[in-house]
């Protein structure tokens, strides 16, 4: 009986302990499968946040790269344009063309050398070379140099096969003699008969351009029509292949000799994702190592190039950490929010008697959680604007600086009780800001590159004004008087842009004429007569000599000092209009010299 006893009373100890760890269990597990759920979704939160963060990250780095990567095409493209008409207008030389109409003697061939030379020097460019029919060089700039072109043959070169056949050739190669690549552009030179005597070629280097480039950190390349790169920013990057070679390829860069037996390796990499038609994140085995970049390419059609930017993804701005962080802390933040609103249900139900203490707990907690809310703002704002601040302080700087002290000027005026004075001021402030945008406009417009021989119906008038804008500064420096008689509208069939280069070049010149005497009148008139209009460009200066009239359209004759022109301006205007079907001439007047232009009317049909 005492043993049946202590077994009833050990089951009656035993039963509420079993009781209670079996309600132990579901508690344990629902806990634990709530926190998996909230690590679960603060994974795929910050998973999403981040992946958002890095596409937006690449979005704005590839906007900045492209924009970049169009800077320096310009800057390559204008260093080349500036050069592109200098091989044309050589070709005009009856030097030329006289020195390769016959047996050249050795005095002619060194005044000839002389003269390369010193055209060489003045128009900046690296060599000049005149190459007779069958592309042997019978005259170069660098005539003095071991390395002189003179005497050797350039015949196989594309260049000079692209010139008989085509008139012009370009071709980009390393140097057979000298060894230093560059940027061959050539002429052919003709006879009066138009028959085929040689070409002039100018050779440009690119070695100020290329130490530019290399002061950037990202890797900036320009690869040629087959994908081989021929200028690079940083070492090791050079003669890497792009793209595979054919055979046929193998064996025209051995023809031509375009890289002078120079070792070309492939440039391994692969795509790792595409983000727009000439963007991609990119895996590239390169001169250190495997790295990711970010890639963008940009076409130059005129030269059948491309120019590359790569910039190290590891320089990209790496904000995806802290949008994650700030994913994870929202997530938490509604998670804790939305376990705190059921924790206060349930605790109403449980503990009436404490519902007012227990509403101030809640409305505490919740203006601690708007705290924090709010303080997350603040910090992602924060954060943007420290991303920002490099770009707005170098685009705001300098104009705020002339700004504030303006307002500083104004301000002093209105403590002074200046009204009117600092009305005023305000009002040159406006008007100066204004006239800044309307000419940064214009200057764009101007500077456009346009299709060789395009005709459409203009107003000579509104060239002229436009013209006259560009140089309006200069002309209120030198208190100029001017004089302008202009009939409206003066139609005509043209290039806008390349009238009003004419123009530019016209209204300098008068201004030049004009920089040493006192009295300083320009006068400008555009008048019709016999079905055309004729523009007047008059100075007041001291006139043309009489010997030099015949002499003021050819290439290169200036009368300035040495390094002040080359004398192709009113040799280029000349092209211009006559390939507009005009005429520009010269005649001194009185005081002075004048310049008339004169173009065919365009006679607008009636349209009943």
């Amino acid at each position: 009986m005492a043993e049946l006893s202590v077994q009833a009373e050990h089951s009656m100890i035993s039963a509420p302990l079993i009781a209670k760890s079996a309600m132990r269990l579901p508690r344990f597990s629902r806990l634990f499968t709530i926190s998996l759920v909230i690590i679960a979704g603060a994974v795929l939160v910050a998973y999403a946040a981040v992946r958002q963060a890095e596409r937006y990250a690449l979005r704005e780095a590839g906007a900045l790269s492209e924009e970049q990567l169009h800077l320096y095409a310009r800057n390559l493209q204008t260093l080349i344009d500036r050069y592109r008409s200098l091989p044309a207008v050589l070709a005009l030389d009856p030097a030329m063309s006289e020195s390769l109409s016959g047996p050249l003697s050795a005095e002619a061939q060194q005044q000839l050398n002389l003269k390369l030379e010193q055209l060489n020097r003045a128009a900046g460019s690296s060599t000049l070379e005149l190459l007779d029919h069958t592309g042997l060089a019978v005259a170069a700039s660098n005539w003095r140099l071991p390395t002189s072109y003179v005497g050797h043959n350039y015949g196989f070169r594309p260049y000079f096969l692209q010139t008989r056949t085509q008139g012009a050739g370009r071709f980009y190669a390393i140097g057979v003699t000298t060894g230093i690549p560059g940027y061959f552009l050539s002429q052919a030179v003709t006879a009066n008969d138009g028959s085929f005597l040689g070409a002039i070629v100018v050779k440009l280097e690119f070695p100020e351009l290329e130490h530019s480039w290399s002061q950037q950190p990202d890797t900036i390349l320009v690869s040629d029509a087959r994908g081989i790169v021929f200028i690079a920013n940083q070492p090791g990057w050079r003669y890497r292949i792009l793209e595979s070679l054919t055979p046929e390829d193998h064996a025209e860069l051995e023809e031509t000799r375009q890289y002078n037996r120079q070792s070309l390796f492939p440039l391994r990499y692969q795509s790792v994702r595409t983000l727009a038609q000439n963007q991609r994140l990119t895996r590239i085995n390169g001169p250190h190592g495997p790295q990711d970049f970010l890639w963008t390419s940009l076409p130059l059609t005129d030269e059948g190039w491309t120019l590359h930017l790569l910039r190290d993804r590891s320089r990209l701005p790496n904000s995806a950490q802290t949008a994650g962080l700030a994913a994870v802390g929202a997530w938490l933040a509604l998670v804790f929010a939305m376990l705190f609103l059921q924790q206060r249900r349930r605790l109403a139900r449980e503990r009436q008697r404490s519902r007012d203490e227990l509403e101030r707990l809640v409305e505490a907690r919740t203006a601690d959680l708007r705290t924090a809310q709010d303080g997350l703002i603040q910090a992602a704002k924060l954060a943007a604007l420290g991303q920002m601040s490099a770009a707005l302080a170098h685009e705001l700087n300098q104009p705020l600086t002339a700004q504030r002290m303006q307002l500083a000027s104004v301000r002093l005026l209105l403590d002074q009780q200046r009204h009117d004075e600092a009305r005023q001021s305000l009002g040159r402030i406006d008007e100066l800001l204004s006239r800044m945008a309307a000419l940064t406009g214009h200057l764009k417009t101007y500077a456009r590159k346009t299709p060789a021989g395009l005709r459409e119906p203009l107003d000579l008038a509104c060239v002229v004004d436009k013209s006259f804008e560009l140089l309006a500064p200069r002309v209120q420096n030198e208190k100029v008087e001017v004089s302008l008689r202009m009939s409206r509208p003066a139609k005509v069939r043209g290039d806008a842009i390349r009238l009003e280069q004419v123009l530019v070049n016209l209204l300098r010149n008068a201004l030049d004429a004009m920089a040493d005497t006192s009295t300083r009148q320009l006068d400008i008139a555009l008048a019709p007569e016999r079905g055309r209009w004729l523009l007047t460009v008059t100075d007041s200066g001291s006139g043309i000599a009489e010997d030099h009239l015949s002499q003021v359209f050819d290439p290169f004759f200036t009368t300035k000092p040495v390094g002040e022109g080359l004398g192709l301006g009113l040799a280029v205007s000349y092209a211009i209009v006559h390939e507009l079907g005009g005429e520009l001439t010269v005649e001194n007047i009185a005081q002075g010299a004048r310049f008339t232009l004169a173009l065919p009317m365009v006679i607008e049909e009636d349209p009943t």
